[in-house]
């Protein structure tokens, strides 16, 4: 059977209403203390030096050779021909979310401008389509103002490293999906906009800069003499005599670059906080400028109603229980027919999707992805923990690179037949198996303040729901054809593991592990199959899941003609599964285990399903080990007993 898996920026108050005066990103981003580091250039001069840099460079590619064996092994059954497809998938998987969304906004407008009418689109596409041409323009100025004034110093070194037309379509998705998914309804954080913006263009940089520099080396010609291909005049130039370029660095004491150029690499140094937010509330305030939305025609006004702007930049004041005063913290608030438009719109583009290869982690700040900044522990933007990671001894490190490769290399795939069933059920409103309803809650003609405001809570936690299920799906729709896809993990400051890919994964809701299932199956054995009809009781609970083992078997072997009609017609029979605790987990070994049970061999059946297992009471449990206390063990289940105890109803008893 398979693996069992186990910020506030001061705002200044706007002296023009609800427009953005005050907004100036020199007047308050002030994120994180800047990270400076100067390279200390060593007072080195000679062409001896390429030679002393020569075993370097030979580290290096022995050191690459070493993690490329390592990857091939990471991924067993899977030639080195098919990893080299795979991971130009990977390559794409990452590159490509802003890349396609930007050239579908070309194309559009291309459209527009050649048979002078506005395709048929959704009403956000249209008004993205509508915010795009205006909003890469002002960009596109700023960019050339780069460097003139003191007010651009804090982000003039950042912000034309990417081309205008990308920046704009980042800026825009990442402040809608953030109104959409924020827990402000309709509303986003400025601080919270600015350095997620940020940090979505730092990661595109990256990509962009690694994407151009492999372009650059595929340049090739054809030489129709030979009928050999040859590079190209332009590589060949550069390439011809890299001594003499070291040589020359090294005459002007350039050591660092030269180390550079001898292993090959042009790291980037990361962003900090400071600079990530500087750049990405330039980018909302531009944003601001340009955004306008046309309200819909008054058929009793006498003249058009005029444009409104998209976006505003305001203000929100929060009390605090049993404290004095209170806390102002700017927003950005979208306009009513946005918000509308946002709510029935579901956003494809991703820039962290599950991998289509295993990468092992390398360092601190590289492994796990290709492209995308792949760090080993959530920091925050807490300079102090970044430093104290990156001082770490690699031999200190590297357990917990090992433990956490251990805990990606686990290969997953789509649940398709589950995955049907959720598409229908959400499709037609959801409402159904702890999926949220599509409606909100209608409010009352003439309510009391209170019951007012609880309905309005519950339409904003129904939106968030919402929001949340649509992301779910659409990550499920875009992998459901991979043969298996991976998550890379990394740790919290406590040293808990999760999967860096926040939407899909093994440790989310029931909607999520029900639609996940391993990508290599094993077949059942005897063991197998005793712990699949387990597993279905456990996920059913209701006080089924306190039985002993034997009386949860026969639980589910009493329940046989449910389990196969839940499998086989599981929306149009007696929906038994939509009973369970967890139905769409439930749902899916319901079928797997009508597949074992009417295959020729049960026990040797391939079967892809995970069996979840959580501890009782972990922090108990640590304890009654520690002091080797055996009543304390029987009752937090580190010791054998006939079914599951649970402390706190033993604790109640007494």
């Amino acid at each position: 059977m398979g693996k069992p898996s186990f910020i506030f920026l001061r705002n200044s108050d706007s002296t023009n209403g609800n427009r953005c005066a005050g907004f100036c990103p020199r007047g308050y981003v002030s994120v994180a203390e800047a990270v400076s580091s100067t390279d200390v250039e060593d007072n080195v001069y000679g062409a001896d030096e390429v030679q002393e840099l020569l075993p370097e460079m030979r580290k290096e590619e022995e050191k690459e050779e070493h993690f490329r064996r390592r990857r091939l092994h990471a991924n067993p059954g899977i030639g080195s021909r098919k990893h080299r497809v795979l991971r130009r998938r990977q390559v794409k998987i990452e590159a490509e979310a802003w890349e396609l969304a930007t050239k579908e906004y070309k194309e559009l407008l291309k459209d527009m401008c050649e048979h002078k009418l506005a395709p048929n689109l959704p009403y956000m596409k249209s008004l993205f389509l509508g915010w795009f041409e205006p909003f890469t323009d002002a960009i596109g100025k700023e960019q050339e103002l780069i460097g003139t004034g003191k007010s651009r110093q804090g982000y003039a070194p950042y912000f034309d490293l990417l081309p205008a037309d990308k920046m704009s379509v980042i800026a825009m998705h990442q402040l809608a999906a953030l109104v959409m998914t924020g827990g402000e309804h309709g509303c986003a954080r400025v601080v919270t906009a600015a350095c997620m913006i940020g940090d979505a263009i730092e990661q595109e940089i990256r990509i962009h800069n690694i994407l151009e520099k492999t372009r650059k080396k595929k340049e090739k010609t054809y030489d129709s003499k030979n009928g050999v291909e040859g590079e190209s005049p332009a590589v060949m130039k550069e390439q011809e005599n890299p001594r003499k370029k070291v040589t020359d660095l090294i005459k002007k004491q350039k050591l660092p670059a030269v180390r550079k150029i001898v292993k090959g690499k042009e790291d980037s140094k990361p962003w900090n906080a400071d600079a990530r937010a500087k750049v990405g509330s330039r980018l909302i305030e531009l944003l601001l400028q340009t955004a306008y939305i046309q309200p819909p025609c008054d058929q009793l006004a006498d003249s058009p109603s005029e444009p409104r702007p998209a976006f505003v930049h305001t203000f929100r004041t929060v009390s605090y229980e049993n404290k004095k005063g209170a806390k102002k913290y700017g927003v950005i608030q979208c306009d009513p027919l946005v918000l509308k438009g946002l709510e029935k719109t579901s956003f494809g583009y991703f820039c962290l999707m599950p991998g289509a290869v295993f990468n092992f982690h390398a360092n601190y700040d590289k492994g796990a992805h290709l492209f995308l900044p792949s760090y080993v522990m959530r920091i925050h933007g807490v300079k102090q923990q970044r430093e104290a990671v990156k001082r770490a001894p690699r031999k200190q490190l590297q357990p917990v690179f090992e433990a956490l490769d251990t805990l990606g290399n686990t290969r997953w795939r789509v649940n398709k037949r589950v995955l049907s069933v959720v598409d229908r059920i959400w499709s037609n409103g959801g409402c159904l198996a702890d999926l949220v309803d599509h409606s909100d809650v209608p409010l009352p003609e003439k309510p009391e303040t209170g019951k007012l405001r609880g309905v309005k809570k519950e339409n904003r936690e129904r939106h968030a729901q919402r929001c949340d299920i649509e992301l779910k799906l659409a990550v499920a729709r875009k992998m459901k054809d991979e043969e298996g896809f991976y998550y890379p993990h990394n740790i919290d400051f406590r040293g808990r593991a999760y999967p860096m890919h926040p939407y899909l994964n093994h440790l989310g809701s029931d909607l999520c592990r029900g639609i996940l299932e391993f990508a290599e199956g094993r077949p059942l054995g005897k063991s197998g199959l005793r712990w699949l009809k387990i597993h279905i009781a456990n996920l059913f609970a209701g006080g089924v899941d306190k039985l002993s083992c034997e009386g949860r078997i026969a639980f589910t072997e009493n329940h046989l003609d449910d389990i196969f009609d839940s499998a086989d017609k599981p929306l149009d029979g007696k929906r038994w599964w939509l009973h369970a605790e967890d139905p769409f987990q439930f749902l899916a070994v319901c079928i797997n285990l009508t597949e074992a049970l009417r295959s020729s061999s049960p026990e040797t059946y391939i079967s892809h399903i995970p069996v979840h297992q959580d501890g009782s009471c972990n922090g108990l449990q640590h304890y009654a080990a520690l002091g080797r206390d055996k009543l304390g063990a029987a009752a937090v289940n580190l010791v054998a007993g006939e079914k599951p105890a649970d402390v706190y109803s033993g604790i109640a008893a007494r």
